[in-house]
């Protein structure tokens, strides 16, 4: 028997375990190690969850800790079950688990990827922050217009107790409250509930998709990061990005998604250079020339009071949180509105961050003229308000997919900033969808 050691982020690790290791009597899961979010290592993967042969659940380690595990464990083989990272981050984590004495191997795609009684699209990215969320819901536009009854399964973000999050259904905006969802769930979750469609998301995939397969004709798999679908796709598209050209063949597993997507869809084409785009076209065609090749746009809308009032203030931007942290962005939607908006200077929000929004400046060191929307619990929420309220900006723009002044006390002038996808050249979205 192989001892086991998954590395994850509380999300693909345990879909991983649930579907290559939990049944296996060829392997005992010994631990994971977890990263990239704050506060999710020392839990427990629950017996409730792990199944028989695990009747104390399976530790949740720092990553950190890893060669010591390799070592105090025994480990035989470690399994990388994470994403949006560089093959070179893969490397050096591969270096250092067989330096402890444990072979190393990557999650394979097709093992993980359930199979549907249903038609699927999945929709993935080759980093976070490409555009996935705007492109699910745009093809959740498309479908429901043909009278399809569509459900969006989301990539998983458990990072509360995992037994409650086994599964879990989103029909309106209370159940957010309900689930007690972290702002980056409320910004996947709540753009699609404002739109009529119900939403999946939890621990056991397995179990979500037969629910979701009980009130769907067509099931949306809306990835994160830049992750592989978990459901077997009769569609799968993939959002590329040319404000990060070249990194759809260097980050893990987006380049897994270029390379097997039947469509690729080359977002921000209003806001890229033409070279930029034109390399990615290029990197399609030589590595997917199958593949259909869309161009769009993300049009940004400036809610009211409107582009008057960012004009000439000091304006301090708010971002999505992993699109500029892990997702190496420097600026959003906030920051491109306000540019265009005239706005007179920006704040500097790194002098005036508090507690665990300092923390991650500290962690995210490219991270500097934009505030990272960071959530995860009530203390970074505190936090976040407090940060913002601290800055000397005299406009506050927010280019979260969530509106933040729902649930923050924000004592400054706010703009909202929103984007939609809106394609650009045929075949389009419409054209791929005609089949279903």
């Amino acid at each position: 028997m192989q001892n086991v050691l998954i590395l994850g982020a509380a999300g693909k690790d345990f879909h991983v375990f649930n579907t290559c290791f939990r049944a296996s009597a060829e392997h005992r899961v010994v631990a994971f190690t977890a990263t990239q979010i704050p506060n999710i290592d020392g839990r427990r993967y629950p017996p409730a969850l792990a199944g028989p042969r695990y009747p104390e659940g399976i530790p949740i380690h720092a990553e950190a800790e890893m060669p010591e595990l390799v070592r105090r464990h025994g480990v035989n083989l470690v399994v990388f079950a994470y994403s949006d990272v560089s093959y070179a981050y893969i490397e050096e984590r591969r270096r250092l688990a067989e330096a402890a004495g444990a072979s190393f191997a990557l999650s394979d795609p097709d093992r993980t990827q359930l199979p549907s009684r249903r038609k699927v699209v999945a929709i993935c990215a080759v980093r976070t922050g490409s555009g996935k969320s705007q492109t699910t819901r745009r093809v959740a536009e498309i479908l429901r217009a043909k009278g399809r009854r569509v459900v969006v399964c989301r990539h998983p973000m458990p990072y509360g107790d995992l037994a409650a999050q086994e599964v879990q259904r989103f029909g309106t905006i209370d159940d957010l409250a309900r689930h007690q969802c972290t702002v980056e769930e409320m910004e996947e979750y709540e753009p699609h509930l404002r739109r009529g469609n119900v939403v999946y998301a939890g621990v056991d995939y397995g179990k979500i998709l037969a629910a979701a397969e009980a009130e769907a004709d067509v099931v949306l798999w809306d990835g994160g990061n830049n992750d592989t679908p978990f459901f077997r796709p009769d569609l799968w598209i993939v959002v590329a990005d040319p404000l990060r050209p070249g990194h759809e063949l260097s980050y893990y597993p987006g380049r897994v998604n270029f390379e097997r997507a039947h469509a690729i869809v080359i977002n921000k084409c209003d806001s890229a250079p033409a070279a930029a785009i034109e390399s990615i076209v290029a990197n399609a065609r030589a590595h997917n020339p199958n593949a259909a090749v869309i161009r769009a746009a993300s049009p940004l809308t400036i809610e009211a009071p409107g582009a008057a009032a960012i004009k000439g203030k000091r304006a301090l931007c708010i971002e999505d949180g992993p699109t500029v942290t892990h997702g190496d962005m420097g600026y959003g939607a906030a920051m491109l509105a306000a540019e265009r908006s005239g706005a007179g200077s920006f704040v500097e929000p790194r002098k005036f961050a508090v507690g665990t929004i300092a923390a991650t400046y500290a962690k995210y060191p490219n991270v500097s003229r934009v505030l990272p929307a960071m959530g995860y619990g009530e203390e970074q929420l505190r936090d976040l308000a407090a940060t913002i309220n601290r800055s000397d900006a005299e406009i506050v723009v927010i280019g979260t997919p969530v509106n933040l002044c729902r649930f923050l006390k924000i004592e400054k002038p706010t703009v909202r900033v929103t984007y939609e996808l809106a394609e650009t050249t045929r075949p389009d979205l419409s054209d791929l969808l005609a089949g279903f």
